[in-house]
């Protein structure tokens, strides 16, 4: 499976955005967000299993990001409202090609699109 992700850009604090993530080829089954700030490492965002019922967040997004996929489980969606600076980070999206279930065991990378809040 491959993954090509984007609609990052350049947003004001409070403001929102949606990323993208389009699968193709081999079944992409539980997905997820991951995200790096510059000089940080890697860090869950967020998750959702292969029917899109069950989904998970990092403490840090809960409440403003939602994550979700389309009916032919082929796009992942991140629906991220009232943004702040501390979210500014490149977005990755990954695709576990075995698993099912909400994890943050993933197989398959997407490339990064770049966030950047600004206050």
């Amino acid at each position: 499976v491959q993954l090509q992700a984007c609609g990052g850009g350049l947003v004001q604090a409070g403001g929102s955005l949606r990323l993208s993530c389009a699968a193709s080829g081999r079944s992409a089954y539980a997905m997820g967000w991951f995200r790096q700030a510059p000089g940080k490492e890697r860090e869950f965002v967020a998750a959702i299993s292969w029917t899109g019922g069950t989904t998970d967040y990092a403490d840090s997004v809960k409440g403003r990001f939602t994550v979700s996929r389309d009916s032919a489980k082929s796009t992942l969606y991140l629906q991220m409202n009232s943004l702040k600076p501390e979210d500014t980070a490149v977005y990755y999206c990954a695709a576990n090609t075995y698993l099912r279930g909400v994890t943050t065991n993933y197989n398959v990378w997407g490339q990064g699109t770049l966030v950047t809040v600004f206050s």
